[in-house]
């Protein structure tokens, strides 16, 4: 397959927004907004109407601005950080504004005059700018952080992978110019080659066990002999064949019956 980057994307943002932790976050923030009732919403509405309307609001928000600024990180040229970040805040500021505009008018019938219409979407689109900003340094700080002195470094490959997707190496395969890197908490399509990803695996004790495949080996769950090769079956149900030319360092490892 040849994904591009666009495609890369909304694979990343898909994933991510449907995380049970984005979820509950989304609906936790709807809740509290429920009860404090601002902008007004708690002279317009009735607090079931309230939550439905909070409910509607911060998913389709939080998910039009996480969208562009996925969008925009894979997209954009290699500019200092500050200034990708300025461009992405303020492109999901206009989209958060425009969005809210549209479900006001929708499902409150309610469109600021045109004199108020400035200040309204300054306003929106200004609380949404320092949203995502703040989200993407809490962020960027959060992957710089050290491992703990007690704790073994997370193999550099990882790096490489959302937050949300960084568990333990499973496995990396090769897919036309991309490299599938697999962890226990998913897969990221990542562009760079196989060999160089293998460099990166750190001080994960695995091999290289098929031209297009490397394996973690304490990823592997079973492991059968297939003429002469062999097929090794991963913790994530993925089957990985291994070539007749690695079957030495398998057996070496205990991977497969005697």
């Amino acid at each position: 397959m040849s994904d591009s980057p666009t495609q890369l994307a909304l694979r990343e943002w898909r994933s991510h927004i449907r995380h049970p932790a984005t979820l509950v976050a989304l609906g936790a923030v709807a809740v509290i907004l429920t009860l404090v009732a601002p902008y007004g919403t708690g002279d317009a509405l009735r607090p079931f109407p309230r939550l439905g309307y909070w409910a509607l609001i911060i998913p389709a928000t939080y998910g039009a601005g996480s969208l562009v600024v996925t969008l925009l990180r894979h997209v954009l040229p290699p500019w200092p950080y500050a200034l990708r970040m300025g461009v992405a805040g303020l492109a999901a500021g206009v989209t958060v504004a425009l969005v809210v505009l549209g479900i006001n008018a929708v499902a409150l019938g309610f469109v600021p005059d045109r004199a108020a219409l400035p200040g309204f979407i300054l306003n929106v689109a200004g609380v949404a700018m320092v949203v995502t900003l703040a989200i993407a340094a809490v962020t960027r700080h959060l992957a710089q952080q050290p491992p703990e002195p007690d704790q073994a470094a997370p193999p550099p490959v990882l790096q490489r992978v959302p937050l949300e997707k960084r568990g333990a190496l499973i496995a990396l395969s090769v897919e036309d110019h991309y490299v599938r890197v697999q962890t226990t908490a998913g897969a990221e399509m990542v562009l760079m080659r196989l060999s160089d990803a293998i460099k990166e695996t750190g001080t994960v004790a695995g091999a290289q066990v098929h031209r297009s495949h490397w394996i973690a080996y304490n990823a592997v769950r079973a492991g059968r002999r297939d003429g002469d090769r062999a097929i090794l079956t991963l913790v994530s149900g993925a089957e990985i064949p291994v070539s007749r030319s690695n079957l030495p360092k398998v057996k070496e490892a205990g991977l497969l019956p005697r």
